[in-house]
């Protein structure tokens, strides 16, 4: 109830600085905060929170919301939801590309100019959310802004190669993640006594590096032929991570998600909106060949005002 109020006086908020009338306003896609993910579980289950029937009541706008939960019923991961939107908005013609949302976790979407294969779209592992929570854990700080506690590490090797042997990264997809598999037990658990004699700033320049690596090994296994990579989310104002990005992605370009038009921060809301636009409409939001799903659905529920 309480992220429900808190979305909608966000909205609210909104609609005054951008001085749009509610009236002008179809609807609000709300994804909500996912507070467990277990498509693999028995029961298989998503949950997400923000009630919509508060985001409606308070804002006056029908809402659209519960996106993932009809794409897990249907057999599917229920994430990433965002690859249908990049597949409508970035993909070229003539080049491959990539485009990566970095958040608390990474997804990847991959987008072949030639329409031959279908398009990809997986979690890749963690994004910024295990470097969020060691920096908090060391500093009074709730990310490690620009990554600048990250740049004055350095890559601790053998904690990478350890981190990197878990058995997610080399899991086919679909597949999909979330911060009850990536955290600082995962840590703790997975670097054993490695962690103790490793200094806290050469493990969150580890951390950084896992990020990125993780996310170049996902493209060059999948999808070899990609030569644009475009970033968006939070993960974009880590300079150290981008640059780390960079140097793994090695012939790759790597380029924000503004360059083809859209402020990376701005790609995962405008990708809700857009989700609820084809509910509305009644067109699939899901794409099987990213989650698994048996097929194409209309995603969410919709609470009308």
């Amino acid at each position: 109830a309480e992220v429900g109020e808190f979305s909608a006086a966000t909205v609210n908020a909104l609609l005054v600085d951008a001085k749009v009338s509610r009236e002008r306003v179809v609807a609000i896609g709300s994804h909500g905060q996912t507070i467990r993910h277990r498509p693999n579980a028995n029961p298989r289950f998503t949950m997400q929170i923000g009630d919509p029937n508060i985001i409606t009541e308070r804002t006056g706008v029908t809402t659209v919301a519960d996106f993932r939960r009809r794409d897990v019923a249907a057999g599917g991961q229920g994430a990433p939801l965002v690859p249908a939107f990049h597949d409508w908005l970035f993909r070229s013609a003539s080049v491959d590309r990539a485009v990566v949302n970095i958040g608390g976790i990474a997804n990847v979407t991959i987008l072949d100019s030639t329409r031959s294969t279908t398009v990809l779209g997986f979690d890749t592992g963690p994004g910024n959310g295990l470097m969020d929570s060691w920096v908090a854990k060391h500093h009074d700080r709730r990310f490690d802004e620009g990554g600048t506690w990250a740049s004055t590490g350095r890559v601790n090797q053998a904690l990478l190669e350890r981190l990197l042997g878990d058995p997610y990264f080399e899991a086919p997809p679909p597949k999909s993640t979330g911060r009850e598999d990536f955290n600082l037990e995962w840590l703790e658990r997975r670097a054993g006594a490695i962690l103790s004699n490793v200094a806290a700033s050469d493990v969150q320049a580890t951390l950084c590096a896992l990020t990125a690596q993780s996310i170049a090994d996902s493209i060059t296994d999948v999808a070899p032929s990609t030569t644009e990579l475009f970033v968006c989310g939070g993960g974009t104002h880590n300079l150290t991570l981008m640059s780390a990005l960079r140097e793994r992605c090695e012939a790759r370009s790597v380029a924000p998600t503004h360059t083809l038009g859209l402020d990376p921060d701005w790609v995962e809301a405008v990708a809700f909106a857009w989700l609820a636009k084809q509910t509305l409409s009644r067109a699939p939001g899901n794409m099987a060949s990213v989650t698994g799903a048996h097929g194409p659905r209309v995603l969410g529920g919709i609470y009308f005002i």
